[in-house]
């Protein structure tokens, strides 16, 4: 059984949201899966941003049709945010992958990532999505192993402005 479950983010959020955004920026980090918001100016921006991203014929130009996720516990705290796109870009394919996802630094090392990356597949699946590419820094050890126990295989390993990214393809029908 889940510890987690996968939530549509709506205006209710707003003070959950923009907590998680000021942990990320208070401790200096990068937030993967959240849909930009670490540029918002607001909660309402970000979430114009999110709902316009659901749909083919409302994403904005040079992003693609994507559902943010938010990652929440028993308690409805907000654990972490995923977001999943629906097909991939250039750029995507070569360095971003479908899935993207972030955990707060105060909920880490304790699985939610994993668990947050399995929820997503089932969602890829119902979006028919059967080779799913997720994926991370070379570095970030602790993703890699996300993605590895949710059936990653490396594919190869692409720079990016001096950063070496890692690529790796889950297929859906081999998910046990």
């Amino acid at each position: 059984m889940s510890r987690l479950r996968l939530v549509l983010p709506s205006l209710a959020d707003k003070e959950r949201v923009m907590d998680y955004r000021e942990e990320f920026i208070r401790n200096n980090e990068r937030m993967d899966g959240c849909a930009t918001l670490r540029e918002a100016n607001t909660f309402e921006e970000w979430y114009q941003v999110f709902q316009d991203t659901l749909k083919e014929e409302t994403v904005r130009p040079g992003f693609v049709p994507a559902t943010t996720y938010l990652a929440v516990d028993g308690d409805e705290k907000l654990i972490g945010m995923i977001d999943i796109r629906h097909r991939l870009n250039e750029y995507l394919l070569n360095y971003g992958g479908h899935i993207g996802y972030s955990v707060r630094k105060s909920e880490r090392r304790q699985g939610y990532a994993t668990e947050m990356l399995g929820l997503a597949l089932e969602k890829c699946v119902e979006l028919g999505i059967k080779e799913v590419l997720v994926t991370c820094n070379k570095e970030n050890v602790a993703s890699a192993k996300t993605i590895l126990s949710n059936g990653g295989r490396l594919e190869d390993e692409r720079s990016e402005e001096e950063v070496c990214i890692q690529r790796y393809w889950i297929h859906l029908g081999e998910i046990k």
